[in-house]
């Protein structure tokens, strides 16, 4: 195992006064521990609680769709940017923040870890409070270009406004968690969101249908629900750095800018690989919406959702692969991060392959817990059985990216985004144009992830992380 040396620490701090320290017993298992069992070590717990909390998503789908078709299209609707922000919070910015501590304590520099900590709280709040108010003043226009109209569109407005009054909370929730998690630390955060998710299970019923004293919110009691799961996140997560548990405490001294370059420049370039998923999927739900209507949209949108529901099986690899990739690189063992970034998507590949066939075989079973209706079965049916099987490719796909926002480098992870993208909507409506069949569409979104996992990995074998400047 190759040493760490004073060069590659000096190499690897960004900013102009480092703060040396020893490397910490937790940090030198990541420089040194065998790359699978260590990987498997860090991911499991992850995945497994991610599952937990991408479940309570699907519960409360489950009694919104009790509300009928227009609910349910509506929350389909919102669902996209709700997503966006959790996966810019956790796995854009969150990654960013993570990749940055653990290169600063790969290379030995403490002082600027807990700094950028305090650092990552002030971007998370400003960004909250930012696409808050874009929301709140924008969301009907928003929405009505995504295909909402009439009723799916008012109760799209209803859920979005109470998720996106209380965003700031699941900001701070998810970039507090990757404060913790930059440290090599993916248990506790884990533990936050498990218990958060077995609290939500009783709350959301609770708050959207009432039960005795407690009146019913309708669809807005789930959007309520959410924020109060992020509050509470947010608030148990912050004891758990002040009271100096975690390795990485908040760092007292006044801002500086590299610092914010460190988080923002990683964290933009992983955010528009966010945005990007996210409109790929809003361009495919308005393409859906144009050609078949509402109960089209709520299949396709339930169908849709088990493609989110891999993000977080996917983050649960991905977010140990930020902090080994980020460590190894800031020790200068390269080699040794390249060897973690294809063990990670090796591993991707199959959870997510394995997935995607069992939905493409059973996909009735999978789309009839939430519609009954035939239209909305055939679109959710068909986009399963093209789509399903190709699932692998977008599970490698994304633990690369998060290999590659460890090491820094996000060119082609976001060339690949907007490829995927190209691919899926202007193929897409050609196929749309073309054949008539909404099969064509989900055959340019097969193709895209193809097309997105494929490539990423082979540009990331021709070496492209050591060419050029960090993206």
């Amino acid at each position: 195992m190759s040493a760490v040396t004073t060069e590659a620490v000096e190499a690897a701090s960004p900013f102009e006064d480092t703060d040396a320290a020893p490397i910490n017993p937790r940090t030198r298992q990541l420089l040194q521990d065998p790359i699978l069992p260590m990987l498997i070590r860090l991911a499991w717990p992850n995945i497994l609680i991610m599952l937990a909390q991408a479940s309570t998503g699907l519960i409360e789908t489950w009694w919104i769709s009790h509300m009928g078709t227009a609910a349910l299209a509506g929350m389909a609707l919102v669902f996209p940017a709700v997503m966006l922000m959790q996966m810019m919070s956790a796995g854009g910015f969150g990654g960013a923040i993570s990749s940055a501590i653990a290169r600063a304590l790969g290379s030995g520099r403490r002082g600027d870890a807990d700094l950028l900590a305090w650092h990552a709280v002030v971007v998370n709040v400003a960004i909250g409070l930012l696409f808050s108010a874009v929301m709140l003043a924008y969301g009907r226009p928003i929405y009505r270009a995504l295909g909402g109209e009439g009723a799916e569109l008012e109760a799209a407005l209803v859920y979005s406004n109470v998720v996106f009054g209380g965003m700031i909370f699941v900001w701070l929730m998810n970039g507090l968690a990757s404060v913790v998690r930059g440290t090599g630390n993916m248990l506790f955060p884990a533990l936050v969101t498990c218990v958060g998710a077995v609290l939500l299970v009783p709350v959301s019923p609770l708050l959207i249908f009432g039960f005795g004293p407690f009146p019913g919110l309708g669809i807005a009691g789930g959007g309520l629900a959410l924020v109060l799961y992020s509050f509470g996140g947010t608030a148990v997560l912050a004891w758990y750095i002040l009271s100096g548990r975690n390795l990485v405490r908040f760092g007292v001294g006044p801002l500086r800018w590299t610092m914010f370059r460190d988080i923002v420049r990683l964290g933009a370039a992983a955010a528009i690989n966010s945005i990007l998923t996210n409109v790929t999927i809003g361009i495919a739900t308005a393409l859906v919406a144009t050609k078949a209507g509402v109960s089209a949209v709520a299949g396709f949108g339930t169908g849709a959702r088990l493609e989110y529901l891999l993000i977080p099986v996917i983050f649960g690899i991905g977010a140990p692969m930020v902090a080994l990739v980020g460590t190894n690189m800031g020790a200068g063992q390269k080699d040794r991060a390249m060897r973690i970034a294809f063990t990670g998507a090796a591993i991707a590949f199959v959870i997510t392959e394995v997935i995607g066939l069992i939905a493409a075989i059973f996909p009735v079973a999978w789309i009839s817990l939430f519609s009954e209706e035939h239209g909305a079965i055939d679109a959710g049916v068909a986009y399963l059985q093209i789509v399903g099987p190709v699932y692998g490719f977008f599970g490698g796909g994304l633990a690369l990216y998060f290999a590659s926002q460890g090491a820094g480098q996000l060119l082609w992870p976001l060339a690949c985004g907007f490829l995927r993208l190209a691919i899926a909507g202007l193929g897409g409506w050609l196929a749309l144009e073309f054949t008539g069949s909404l099969n064509g569409l989900f055959f340019a979104l097969a193709v895209g992830l193809v097309a997105y996992g494929g490539i990423l990995f082979l540009a990331i074998r021709s070496g492209v992380w050591f060419r050029g400047k960090a993206a």
